[in-house]
């Protein structure tokens, strides 16, 4: 028998609907039913690969973990990654099937439905309960023509919809109600009821705004969510989470400096050194000057490595990191990060745009040639200093050059990983999630002398979508919610 199915849009992105979604994944599974996630189309940079092999947006694998079931491409048949000049990558069902522009994408959509659609069949054949989630604004009705990510594909698997409004940003009576204005009947038909999250202060100074809510859009209003505050604990999706304010850190020994650039990607490898209360990790965008006190400077992955290169030297951030580097700084290079601290980055190909070549940083005796073949890749072992590490590979590109003699890692097949300078500062490698194994970041800590990590960090996400999961249940009627799926 096929899976209960409700699908949960929004009002405009970075609403909270992939937390939402992970916390009540995890609520249901408590109740003893088996739940899977579904996002039919995502667009983020911020990606993982999943157990069957592919690549899926992190929220579908941070929902899987909330569901405790393995991470499928099935959960996320349609990602987008951004690019510069060649518009964005287009990966289907794990599997990178080529890059388009806007125009083109929407001219691609009618052809990804069938995907889509049997995707989220793979997973109602599996499951109790299926959680789907939107992309974006369900008031988009500009790109309601074909559309795979919200009315279009609630539509065409018949799925009925709660809508969800973030109050936190302002404005939240008129984006649902004038959602409802904007949509075509049959799609507004297919709404339940709304959300209204990200509630801070006493609610009943807003029950009067729901009561408008529910009577001019003719929904039922579901719950008034209050802020959750521990949801910087957990991996985010949107870039825009990265400009959210982090709780102070008075006992920081260590400051770790980030530039961020403008296609960043795998945002995600910096979280378990933020939860670490040892550790100030200061994000700098452009505009600003990285901190000459920082003991590390990390340079996270990028989509468009040779665009964000540039967007770094454009910021200033190069001489920086330059500066950094003669005081005896150390500077972590992750995937792109890495790509960038070599001497040239080759692009025969035209993969990131115009074929040709361009100077990196010069502080590895590197270089790295990008090629159309993507590693996409689960992969373990242990660094020079012989910790171990488990986290995984995905990259498109081809690093060697003299630093490659001192490798960073040893992969368990032997394989040498990553490359380090011939002083020692300067680092870099192609893993992701290195620093969510508790001995690794023990390590990185204690090279500063800031003491051992104080976070056992799976534990810890795992408690937090505990604390997710209980914060829902005790504001949206659970049982109500399951009577709406279809």
């Amino acid at each position: 028998m096929a899976a209960r199915a409700l699908m949960f849009q929004g009002t405009g992105s970075d609403v909270g609907k992939s937390l939402i979604v992970a916390g009540l994944a995890r609520a249901f599974v408590k109740r003893g039913l088996a739940v899977r996630p579904f996002k039919p189309q995502n667009m983020s940079n911020n990606a993982a690969v999943a157990a069957d092999g592919g690549e899926i947006g992190r929220a579908q694998a941070l929902q899987a973990r909330a569901a405790r079931t393995p991470p499928s491409v099935h959960m996320n048949p349609v990602l987008l990654k951004p690019q510069s000049e060649v518009g964005a990558q287009i990966v289907v069902q794990g599997r990178v099937r080529g890059t388009a522009k806007a125009s083109a994408y929407q001219r691609m959509k009618p052809d990804l439905m069938p995907y889509v659609l049997d995707s989220f069949t793979r997973l109602t054949n599996a499951a109790d309960v299926v959680l789907v989630e939107g992309a974006g604004s369900a008031s988009e009705v500009n790109l309601r023509t074909n559309d795979i990510a919200n009315m279009g594909f609630a539509r065409a698997a018949d799925i009925p919809v709660v809508l969800i409004g973030d109050i936190d940003r302002g404005g939240v009576i008129a984006s649902l109600v004038g959602t409802k204005m904007v949509l075509a009947a049959d799609d507004a038909a297919l709404i339940r009821g709304f959300l209204v999250n990200k509630f801070r202060g006493d609610p009943a100074l807003f029950a009067d705004g729901m009561a408008t809510i529910a009577r001019a859009t003719g929904w039922r209003s579901l719950g008034l969510i209050p802020f959750f505050s521990d949801a910087w604990r957990l991996p985010a999706e949107d870039a825009l989470a990265l400009d959210h304010a982090r709780p102070s850190k008075p006992k920081a020994r260590i400051r770790i400096a980030v530039p961020i650039l403008p296609h960043i990607a795998n945002f995600d490898d910096l979280d378990p050194l933020d939860a670490e209360p040892a550790v100030d990790l200061v994000r700098i965008w452009p505009g600003s000057a990285l901190p000459g006190d920082a003991d590390l400077v990390i340079l996270p992955g990028s989509k468009t490595t040779i665009a964000d290169l540039a967007a770094l030297h454009e910021a200033g951030f190069h001489i920086d990191i330059a500066a950094h580097v003669r005081r005896g700084g150390t500077v972590l290079g992750l995937c792109g990060g890495y790509q960038m601290l070599g001497h040239t980055i080759h692009d025969p190909a035209g993969i990131e745009g115009p074929a040709g070549a361009v100077g990196g940083l010069g502080l590895l005796d590197v270089e790295t040639t990008l090629c159309a073949d993507k590693r996409l890749e689960a992969v373990h072992g242990a660094t020079r200093d012989g910790v171990p590490f488990s986290g995984y590979e995905m990259h498109m590109g081809v690093t060697e050059g003299a630093d490659r003699a001192r490798p960073f890692a040893r992969l368990a097949n032997g394989s040498p990983e990553g490359a380090i300078s011939a002083d020692g500062h300067v680092i870099g490698t192609y893993i992701h999630g290195l620093f969510a194994n508790d001995q690794q970041r023990t390590a990185w800590l204690e090279r500063f002398a800031a003491g051992a990590a104080t976070i056992a960090y799976d534990a810890w996400v795992d408690e937090t979508l505990d604390r997710l999961a209980t914060h829902l249940a005790a504001h949206i009627d659970l049982d109500h919610l399951l009577s709406l799926s279809r």
